[in-house]
């Protein structure tokens, strides 16, 4: 089986994530069943490289549904957004210095759940 880090080299060839390394990373990622931080940085790693390209509608459907699992399905606060997932949000959706479409929508997705978000991550959106 790859790793994330084979995966990430060979999804960034082209510099676009297509319909079938979209099914391939999400049968990675999704191995155990579940998403770790790893896992989410590699997510977030491969949307920063790739992002404003004309890349499958299905790579944001997966990031977003990744990332919010990981986000509000862990052992120390399900079904919320803690001060700590918070800080990590915010981190990886500034650190490439641009807020994009997916990431937008990501927090969107967030907000619809769990009914508002964090002022740090709402000032995001605006």
């Amino acid at each position: 089986m790859k790793t994330l880090e084979s995966l990430k080299k060979e999804v960034l060839e082209d510099g676009i994530i297509d319909s079938l390394e979209v099914k391939e990373i999400e049968k990675l990622i999704y191995a155990d069943g579940k998403i770790d931080q790893e896992e989410a940085d590699f997510l977030f790693d491969l949307n920063d490289a790739v992002s404003g390209n004309e890349n499958d509608e299905s790579w944001e459907q997966l990031f977003i549904k990744a990332i919010t699992s990981f986000v509000l399905e862990d052992e120390h606060s399900a079904g919320e957004i803690d001060e700590d997932e918070v800080a990590y949000l915010k981190a990886k959706i500034e650190g490439d210095g641009v807020i994009d479409s997916v990431e937008k929508n990501l927090l969107l997705n967030l907000k619809e759940i769990t009914g508002s978000l964090h002022k740090d991550l709402q000032a995001l959106l605006n």
